[in-house]
C-alpha cells in the first residue's frame, strides 16, 4: 500500500511537471509572437513618416505609395499567425521596393527627415529579425514537447495542439531584388 502511493505521488509529480512545462512553452509562443507584434507596430508607425517625407521628392511614384499603404493596413488588420506572416512578407517586398525605387532621388537620400527614418526602419527591422528567431525557437519547443513522450501523452489528455506555425521567408523574399528595374 505504501509503495502504491509512493508510486502514485511520484507519477502525479511527474505529470504535474510535464503539465506546467507544456503551458510554459506555450507561453513561450505567445509572448514570442507579442514579441514580433510589438516591432511590426513600430514598423507600421513609421511608414506614415517616411511616405510623407518622401512623397514630396517622388510626385510621380503615387502607385508605390498607395502598395505600401494598402499592404500595411492588410498587416495591421491580419487575425491568424499565417495572415500576419504573409501580409508582414508582402509589405517587407512592398518597403524593399520603395527603398529602391528612392534611391533615384538624390534629394530625397539628403533630406534628413528621411535619413532618420529609414534609419529607424533598419534598427526596426533587425529587431523583428530578432523576434522572428526567438519566435521560431519557442515554436519549435513547444511542437517537441507536443510530439516526443511522455509529454505528447500529457499534451493529448489536455487538449494542447500544434497550431502555431513556424515563421518561414516566402519565396519572394528569398529572392534578390533586381535593382536595375528601378533605376
Amino acid at each position: 500500500m505504501t509503495i502504491a502511493l509512493i508510486i502514485a505521488g511520484v507519477i502525479l509529480a511527474g505529470g504535474y511537471a510535464i503539465y506546467a512545462s507544456l503551458i510554459n512553452k506555450k507561453n513561450n509562443v505567445k509572448e514570442a509572437a507579442s514579441g514580433i507584434d510589438v516591432q511590426l507596430k513600430k514598423r507600421y508607425d513609421l511608414i506614415p513618416n517616411m511616405l510623407k517625407t518622401a512623397k514630396k521628392y517622388m510626385e510621380h511614384e503615387k502607385s508605390v505609395f498607395t502598395e505600401v499603404t494598402k499592404l500595411r493596413e492588410a498587416a495591421m488588420n491580419a487575425t491568424t499567425y499565417e495572415d500576419k506572416f504573409k501580409a508582414d512578407a508582402s509589405l517587407s517586398q512592398a518597403l524593399k521596393s520603395f527603398n529602391l525605387q528612392a534611391e533615384a532621388y538624390p534629394e530625397l537620400k539628403s533630406d534628413a527627415a528621411m535619413a532618420t527614418a529609414q534609419q529607424a526602419m533598419a534598427e526596426t527591422e533587425e529587431h523583428i529579425a530578432a523576434a522572428r528567431r526567438f519566435y521560431n525557437s519557442a515554436v519549435k519547443e513547444y511542437k517537441n514537447a507536443l510530439e516526443i513522450f511522455p509529454s505528447s501523452m500529457v499534451a493529448g489528455m489536455i487538449g494542447l495542439k500544434d497550431e502555431y506555425p513556424f515563421f518561414e521567408a516566402v519565396e519572394a523574399e528569398k529572392q534578390a531584388i533586381n535593382a536595375s528595374e528601378y533605376l
